[in-house]
C-alpha cells in the first residue's frame, strides 16, 4: 500500500504561520528605513511635554 497518497496534503516547509503585524517591508516597517535620531528625541520631548501638560 502507498501511504503517502492517504492523509492531507503536506504544507510548505519553513513556512510562518501567521503574519507579524510589524513584518519588514509592510507599509509600517519598510526595509532599510531607520528614523532620524533627532525624530526620535522630538517625539520623546513632545510625549514628554504632553505627560508634563496632562498631569
Amino acid at each position: 500500500m502507498d501511504y503517502s497518497k492517504s492523509g492531507g496534503a503536506k504544507t510548505g516547509k519553513n513556512t510562518p504561520r501567521h503574519v507579524e503585524h510589524n513584518a519588514k517591508g509592510t507599509t509600517r516597517n519598510p526595509y532599510g528605513e531607520r528614523t532620524p535620531k533627532a525624530e526620535l528625541l522630538a517625539r520623546l520631548k513632545a510625549a514628554a511635554e504632553a505627560k508634563k501638560t496632562q498631569g
